[in-house]
């Protein structure tokens, strides 16, 4: 599969200029970056440099607005859509697309879980076999992993040529995956973060949103914590995500994707996280000109000054990783009687069993949850958690005797434990020696 020429319909967004830079520079594409306001394209074009670190692909990049898309479109190899995450939204677009086409190019959603199979039944039927969610993760030139999405529609050959593609041109690591609520990425990591969402109102007291995320600190083996993740993509899209599985989904899980009240509060008053200039957290400069991180107290519903929490069981652990003494740090949290541990090995106990269980649902690859989590999350991946524990009959008996975790959700892992491999990832570098 050639890919020439692109055409990008968002293209002022945060993923769609991503994407622009990922097609323009890897690809060598050109790339029409498409935006309702043409000006917002140009800004856009800037990003897409930047995101990529590379000014040369400036002249592959072409900002255009909405009443040049019949050119763009007809000259396109491909036409990838990358409006907000909304189904009525992504509709319109599919249909400002379908009016224009009179060739039959690749398209392409960058849906992170929206219907890919609802949003193929608004093109005609010679179009369909050529439609597919491609779900890049964000910034796309870090994290390399890229879910593709068929419909029942999708040609074979066109989905194996553009898989071929994402992989032997753009450098992506390719997971296919059944058409699902959030697909497999977001699903296992919304699963993880909601969950945190809805603990740091249970533990309001203590502390909340930044007394969960030093819990589950980079220690545990994510770069970022999961609320400051949250703050970070922005709660709309957080509940956008988590919205779409509680409803649209029987998960055995789904209690955990019930996004809480304080969270519609914050965002009905504006605070969505980094992009708004707060949501969980923000950033205020005070009047020496440093900067300080303040988080949303749920208890007093008001910002307060982020706290640094002492926790012994953390600190043991880091102290074990700066001496490459990783069995003995993942095992000081699994026999700590601290409650800050005990609640560290239930969340990495459930994510553990819900990665495995959706990793064979969606993709019937046991590893697959591994390449989405390591390459689209920095996280550990599931399976090489396991090897950290000591291996996988070490990790049932772990599991058998935390009460705490989800019965529901354990008995359809442990359906699959006989089956389960080992990982083909190093744990190590995931653990990192950092509170």
């Amino acid at each position: 599969m050639k890919i020439k020429t692109v055409t990008i319909l968002g293209a002022n967004g945060t993923m769609g200029s991503n994407v622009s830079g990922i097609f323009a520079s890897f690809g060598n594409a050109k790339v029409y970056m498409v935006s309702r306001i043409i000006e917002d394209s140009f800004e856009a074009k800037k990003k897409a440099a930047l995101s990529v670190r590379s000014e040369a692909i400036q002249r592959n990049l072409i900002p255009k607005g909405y009443e040049d898309l019949s050119e763009c479109i007809n000259e396109s190899d491909l036409i990838f859509e990358s409006v907000s995450e909304d189904f009525s939204v992504k509709e319109k677009i599919i249909q400002k697309i379908k009016g224009c086409l009179q060739t039959e190019p690749l398209i392409a959603t960058g849906s992170s879980g929206l219907s890919i199979q609802k949003l193929s039944s608004l093109l005609p039927e010679r179009l369909k076999s050529r439609f597919m969610g491609i779900h890049f993760y964000n910034p796309p030139y870090n994290l390399p992993a890229c879910e593709v999405i068929p419909s029942e529609y999708t040609d074979d050959q066109v989905l194996e040529a553009t898989k071929n593609y994402l992989s032997g041109v753009l450098f992506r690591k390719v997971i296919q995956v059944k058409d699902s609520p959030a697909f497999l990425g977001n699903r296992i990591g919304f699963f993880f973060i909601n969950k945190a969402m809805i603990f740091a109102e249970k533990y309001k007291a203590e502390g909340g949103t930044d007394y969960i995320d030093a819990i589950l600190g980079p220690f545990s083996g994510r770069s970022m914590p999961p609320l400051v993740t949250s703050n970070f993509v922005g709660l709309d899209v957080h509940k956008a995500i988590v919205d779409n599985v509680f409803l649209n989904s029987h998960d055995p899980a789904i209690k955990s994707f019930k996004f809480p009240a304080y969270g519609d509060e914050l965002i009905a008053s504006g605070c969505l996280g980094r992009k708004s200039g707060g949501g969980l957290y923000k950033t205020i400069t005070l009047e020496n000109g440093k900067k300080e991180i303040h988080v949303y107290d749920i208890k007093d519903m008001k910002y307060r000054k982020r706290r640094k929490y002492f926790f012994p069981f953390s600190e043991k652990i880091v102290s074990l990783l700066k001496e490459g003494r990783y069995s003995d740090a993942i095992h000081g949290m699994i026999n700590s009687d601290s409650p800050e541990a005990k609640i560290c090995l239930e969340f990495l106990l459930e994510y553990i069993c819900y990665s495995i269980y959706y990793s064979v649902e969606l993709t019937g690859d046991y590893h697959a949850s591994d390449d989405v989590m390591a390459t689209g999350f920095n996280w550990i991946p599931p399976l090489a958690l396991i090897d950290a524990m000591g291996g996988k009959d070490l990790f049932l008996d772990v599991l058998n005797n935390v009460q705490e975790v989800d019965q529901d959700l354990k008995e359809c892992f442990v359906q699959l434990w006989s089956n389960i491999p080992s990982s083909k990832f190093d744990y190590r570098p995931f653990l990192k020696a950092l509170n």
